[in-house]
């Protein structure tokens, strides 16, 4: 028999996977929530997130709760606050990515101390259930807890796996202008292990079109467009929500010797920030922007990011400034262009994918 467990304690779950967790017995106080969905259920009770999303970490912050970086450093000695100290245990939300997931564990079993239990919760359609043999397969024991909802919820306890969860990053080369640039990849980045066909129509558009001046890549994912345009001399700020995106285009301007900032939403070494859109670039201005950006959070569709990148763009753009952007065809950005610029032209369409281009007006007539 389950029941209501006594942390998280305000706020109705929303998500069928929080709804999952809000039955059990269990006692999550001092818990990791890892890789967490949006949920008040979560948001208002304790323990700790650990994401690579600064959307999720930026919601819990603002209410006042701990969350961070995999990438930042980690509260795993004891503090004064019940919350920041080593875990009591974790609970780690599948992701629609499996390798994500296999890296996500493998990072827990790094980090945490021998023995530390662990929850994992996803929905069935997800690919909770191959959990078993991931855990098998690492000579971890799991059992099953739960399942409701159309999801499914097992339990384990980390142990030493010898698997460094560093062997998940890998490279690949492409050679989009007969140049070879040498990408990094993971699997928490769009597009993992290939080059997407919408950034490929972007750069082969680019060419006869190539910006100058400083550069802002939004959404910058594994690097590419970073680097291509750093190649060119280009001053590039690289930005995303995806901390693991930041660090791949850290890597990737590094792997071929170019300059470049990677910025993602909170200074950890002075050289690279995350942001939500334009959330670390207040006050900032660029001759050009250019972006694959994603509509898709997990398995829903979500314009949200895109909506934003369009209609804020003017004020992040210098008299004149140009906006490059590729999507799918289907998808309604030209009323959002439309809406932000007054006007805009469509420089290719291969049926899949359109690039559009958007020029800023001048200071005097965006203040009107």
């Amino acid at each position: 028999m389950t029941h209501e467990t006594s942390a998280p304690a305000s706020g109705a779950a929303q998500t069928p996977t929080c709804q999952l967790l809000a039955r059990q017995a269990a006692d999550y106080r001092g818990w990791w929530w890892v890789a967490p969905p949006r949920d008040p259920w979560l948001e208002s009770g304790q323990g700790v997130a650990i994401s690579a999303d600064l959307a999720v970490r930026a919601a819990w912050q603002a209410a006042g709760r701990p969350a961070h970086s995999p990438f930042q450093p980690l509260p795993l000695d004891p503090q004064p606050a019940g919350d920041e100290e080593a875990p009591k245990g974790a609970v780690l939300f599948w992701p629609k990515s499996h390798a994500l997931g296999e890296w996500w564990l493998l990072w827990l079993c790094a980090t945490l101390p021998e023995g530390t239990p662990l929850q994992l919760v996803g929905e069935n359609q997800g690919g909770i259930k191959r959990v078993l043999k991931v855990l098998a397969a690492l000579g971890l024991g799991c059992r099953k807890l739960d399942s409701a909802r159309r999801c499914s919820l097992f339990e384990t306890r980390l142990g030493p796996v010898g698997i460094d969860p560093d062997a998940a990053w890998t490279a690949f080369e492409v050679e989009p202008d007969g140049e070879r640039l040498l990408l990094a990849s993971h699997p928490g980045v769009f597009g993992h292990g290939k080059l997407d066909d919408g950034t490929r129509l972007l750069l082969e558009t680019l060419r006869g079109a190539l910006p100058a001046g400083d550069v802002l890549d939004m959404g910058c994912g594994d690097g590419i467009l970073a680097a291509w345009l750093a190649r060119r001399g280009a001053a590039v700020t690289a930005v995303d929500v995806n901390a693991f995106a930041v660090e791949a285009t850290r890597r990737t301007l590094a792997a071929n010797a170019l300059a470049g900032e990677a910025l993602s939403g909170e200074a950890l070494s002075g050289e690279t920030l995350e942001s939500d859109v334009y959330s670390a670039l207040a006050g900032r201005t660029f001759d050009t922007i250019v972006s694959n950006p994603p509509f898709h959070q997990e398995r829903a569709i979500d314009y949200g990011p895109a909506a934003r990148l369009i209609l804020e763009a003017p004020a992040h753009l210098k008299p004149g400034g140009q906006l490059f952007l590729v999507a799918n065809a289907f998808l309604p950005y030209p009323d959002l262009l439309e809406r932000a610029f007054g006007g805009f032209e469509i420089l290719a369409d291969d049926r899949r994918f359109r690039v559009y281009r958007a020029i800023s007006p001048g200071r005097d007539s965006r203040s009107r």
